[in-house]
């Protein structure tokens, strides 16, 4: 029986080993020439403005962060500096595990700030849900402007005319079907309510729909919403800006770019260290049916996520060493 530390190292080399060959897979025609020339004809002045908007990001994700954290007496307030710097060093852990990051920056509030380690994951909770529900958004505002590209695309993968009329004929059996496995999960719940798993399942969707009515309950919920729409225009300009610097993908329109960013953002959430390999290979299919050339495509993406992954190291590590300087939180004596 192999250990939790062990399970954990299992998933994480397998999950690294997987990132690794797929980008390998993608990159193995792509000479270090190609590379260097691409990287000396881009114009970086854009690409560093890419960089300096992305930071703005971090902070104001952090700010929105703060928001979410409601302070009890016993507790430090929680600043936005502060929030902003456990969010950077959450970054920087999920570079070497996936989704580990979410719990190291809870744990930074918990150590410097005596938030409770569980009130600090119902935050990040409420924080995932409403970026599902934007990028959501995002790919429906995608879909709008490029509506044309997606039918094409899906047509490529499916016959979309056979497959509408096939679901047409079977649509009775469908809704059957479904009808049929909604009661099963139902009657499975009723029986099993008392079980740990069901248990859990349901105090998940309870703390994820009372998290989510607790923004309306915040003292600035306007700011909430606002800074929401705010990091999601940020990533867009900052896959904007970078294609301003690569000559390529200099003539992309807005859309276009949006349609990357949601291929983008799709690669990243993988569960793969930072997005590598479903990253680069998602981006630069894109820019491909945009009749951007593969090489140059590919390039693209490496950039954009290789400047992105070093600033997230950089100001990863500041923000974990600024952290470490900051004596650990103890709850206030009361006699």
């Amino acid at each position: 029986m192999l250990s939790p530390k062990i399970k954990q190292l299992l998933q994480v080399a397998l999950s690294l080993g997987v990132a690794l060959w797929i980008f390998w897979f993608l990159y193995r025609d792509i000479e270090l020439a190609q590379l260097q020339a691409q990287l000396a004809s881009s114009n970086w002045f854009w690409i560093l403005l890419s960089l300096l908007i992305a930071w703005l990001g971090f902070w104001i994700r952090g700010w929105r962060w703060a928001l979410l954290v409601r302070n009890e007496a016993d507790q430090a307030p929680v600043s936005a500096n502060r929030a902003y710097h456990a969010l950077m060093v959450g970054y920087l852990v999920n570079l070497l595990i996936p989704r580990a990051g979410e719990v190291a920056r809870c744990s930074v509030l918990t150590r410097n700030n005596g938030i409770p380690l569980g009130q600090a994951i119902g935050t990040v909770l409420v924080e995932r849900s409403v970026d599902l529900l934007f990028m959501a958004g995002t790919i429906l505002i995608a879909f709008l402007l490029e509506n044309q590209l997606f039918i094409s695309l899906a047509g490529q993968l499916v016959n979309l005319s056979s497959l509408s009329s096939s679901l047409l004929d079977k649509l009775p059996l469908l809704l059957g079907g479904a009808a049929v496995l909604l009661l099963f999960l139902y009657l499975l719940s009723r029986k099993y309510r008392n079980h740990g798993f069901v248990n859990k399942v349901q105090l998940f969707l309870r703390q994820l729909l009372s998290g989510v009515s607790a923004i309306g309950q915040l003292k600035n919920p306007l700011g909430f919403w606002i800074s929401s729409i705010i990091i999601w225009i940020i990533y867009f300009l900052t896959l904007y800006t970078v294609s301003q610097g690569i000559e390529s993908a200099a003539n992309l329109s807005g859309s276009q770019v949006l349609l990357v960013m949601v291929m983008g953002t799709i690669g990243m959430i993988a569960p793969v260290q930072g997005g590598i390999g479903t990253f680069h290979a998602l981006v630069a299919y894109i820019l491909v049916v945009f009749g951007v050339p593969e090489a140059d495509g590919k390039i693209f993406a490496a950039i954009i996520h290789g400047t992105q992954m070093l600033l997230i190291l950089g100001l990863g590590l500041i923000s974990w060493i600024l952290m470490l300087k900051i004596p650990a939180w103890k709850k206030p004596f009361v006699s």
